[in-house]
């Protein structure tokens, strides 16, 4: 667990260095070069060889832990289990909505930390929803984004799935702002394992549905999985420019700032 995010990023820069890439069709045919520009996959024959290590996990380990689980663990238990996952990432999310220059946001964040995990039983229970204060989801590789990084080329990484060079780096960074991983008692190194391992189960509970409908309908799997993971990073860092809540609260009394 401590360093998931730091093997993401060797990954991604060893494949980077070491890796085929695909031809780059000739400047004659515009039409082809348009295509592989928007693809943005020059990697494509590596990658799709992490892509297939992948789905043999996947096919023969993952998704049938993830089956079982969603089959035989009541719904309401898994709610609650999610919630205490997502209680425990919400230091390295507090963190990122601080660089991210949010300081409201970084405020609702602190008091979601703070309310579940007190009258939340550490999460357990996510009573802070409810009272104003919703969870949203944010990373290190948005924090550079809105900086300005641009996310480069996509990356299929072993284990880790769609990715680019830019979030490979999120992930180490993720990892060194999560407070557990600097945390030592005895049975941390458990705990650690532990946490990825109901993370990665939870997770891949939770896209089941989207997944298979992909798998069944989609001729080109691999195609259909680049795509959609570079329309929803779009997507997220679309989301997180727009997402500047007013600094000043609504609940001291007094109307927002614009």
């Amino acid at each position: 667990m401590r360093f998931r995010g730091l093997t993401g990023l060797a990954l991604a820069v060893g494949v980077m260095l070491f890796s085929a890439c695909a031809a780059v069709p000739p400047a004659s045919d515009p039409e082809a070069v348009a295509e592989f520009n928007e693809r943005n996959d020059p990697l494509e024959p590596m990658n799709r060889k992490f892509f297939a290590v992948n789905e043999t996990l996947d096919h023969d380990f993952v998704r049938p832990v993830a089956v079982g689980y969603r089959d035989a663990v009541p719904a309401v238990i898994r709610t609650h289990l999610h919630s205490v996952l997502s209680n425990l990432s919400n230091p390295a999310q507090l963190a990122n909505d601080m660089l991210q220059g949010k300081p409201r946001k970084a405020g609702n964040t602190l008091m979601r930390l703070l309310i579940n995990t007190t009258i939340g039983v550490a999460g357990v229970f996510d009573v802070a929803t409810g009272w104003g204060y919703p969870d949203h989801d944010t990373d290190f590789g948005l924090t550079l984004g809105l900086w300005g990084v641009p996310g480069g080329p996509f990356l299929f990484l072993p284990v880790l799935g769609p990715s680019n060079p830019r979030d490979g780096v999120g992930y180490g960074a993720n990892t060194v702002l999560d407070p557990l991983t600097w945390v030592s008692f005895a049975g941390s190194a458990t705990l650690g394992w532990t946490r990825f391992g109901v993370s990665a189960v939870d997770g891949r509970s939770r896209v089941l549905d989207a997944t298979d409908a992909i798998d069944k309908t989609a001729l080109d799997p691999y195609a259909s999985y680049r795509s959609l993971s570079q329309q929803k990073r779009a997507g997220d860092l679309a989301n997180a420019r727009e997402d500047l809540p007013p600094t000043q609260a609504g609940w001291y009394g007094v109307a927002p700032a614009p």
